[in-house]
């Protein structure tokens, strides 16, 4: 049996090594990935993120226990930064929720970013894709601690929790901008902390500021100290209420067409570029254009738009002879 096939059945160790084909680029994968893309679409996917030092990974390791505690499988899929010096990763992320690794209804998949921004691997999309083919209920997604636009679990989760911590210094900067638009849910963990209650106000103050019409979801603010576990089901409870609110608001059917564009649109370019760069690497024009470039003998616009038409006709007929 193909690993597709293997996976659809349930076989842990199939998926395990499919994932890792995933994250190294192995050129096979895609086929398998083809396979179970029709099988997918039945998980429900929440992302978890915020600025480094916020408590994700506990606050993850706590929703974990949440949703087994209801009967739930939980997938997680946790990235961890990559150095860009040794091409390594300090899997944090695992070692912190390590208590889960004997629950047969718990599968942790940690990756590295590669370099990759926008808080997510260039890999996690497809990860998740296998995750929810094998048929995991909830598959939490943590980010890699983010900034003011590195969003891209927007695009991903159906909910995006964006967990906040008192103590940063100067609130309103670390709450506007795209972490304030792309949250579903917010959590003030580390509760227990001085400013806990300032931190929250400030974020329901700013909320209520967005403009949006009145049937449209007002994402709530939940404080937490994961840690203790205190708030953790509140803030299930608020997760739960976003899923109800996507599916009888006809939402969800929208974001699944707004990912799929995304997804698409992902891969063609990726494809593209691979296939036009490297026709132009084979034949030699790539190095002469560039070298022009630098010679200031020919400008990059019409570089691109002399050797488009070329490329793309190269990457062609290339496909039909394979």
């Amino acid at each position: 049996m193909s690993l597709a096939q293997r996976i659809l059945q349930g076989e842990i160790r199939a998926a395990a090594r499919l994932m890792r084909d995933v994250d190294d680029g192995i050129a096979s994968a895609t086929r398998e990935l083809k396979e179970l893309y029709p099988h997918t679409g039945k998980a429900y996917i929440i992302g978890v993120t915020g600025p480094p030092g916020a408590g994700k990974s506990t606050l993850t390791d706590k929703l974990i226990e949440t949703y087994r505690s209801q009967g739930k499988t939980v997938a997680v899929v946790a990235v961890d930064p990559t150095s860009p010096f040794s091409g390594g990763a300090i899997l944090g992320d695992r070692i912190r929720m390590n208590r889960h690794a004997t629950d047969e209804g718990v599968f942790i998949r940690s990756l590295g970013t590669r370099g990759h921004l926008g808080g997510l691997s260039n890999s996690a999309n497809d990860i998740i894709h296998i995750f929810d083919a094998m048929g995991w209920d909830v598959i939490l997604v943590e980010t890699v601690g983010v900034g003011q636009d590195e969003v891209e679990i927007v695009r991903t989760a159906h909910t995006s929790v964006v967990v906040m911590v008192p103590g940063l210094g100067d609130e309103i900067q670390a709450i506007k901008a795209g972490i304030l638009e792309i949250g579903d849910v917010f959590t003030v963990n580390k509760a227990d902390r001085p400013d806990a209650d300032r931190t929250a106000r400030e974020l329901e103050t700013m909320i209520a500021m967005v403009m949006r019409p009145e049937s449209d979801w007002t994402p709530p603010v939940v404080k937490s100290v994961a840690q203790k576990v205190e708030g953790v089901a509140d803030l299930v409870a608020r997760i739960d209420d976003h899923h109800r609110y996507l599916v009888n608001s006809g939402k969800m059917h929208q974001h699944e067409k707004f990912y799929s564009a995304q997804r698409f649109a992902d891969l063609l370019k990726e494809r593209l570029f691979a296939e036009v760069h490297q026709c132009l690497s084979d034949n030699g024009r790539l190095s002469e254009t560039v070298d022009a470039i630098a010679r200031r003998e020919l400008d990059p616009y019409t570089a691109v738009e002399t050797i488009l038409d070329d490329a793309l006709q190269c990457a062609m007929r290339k496909n039909r002879l394979t």
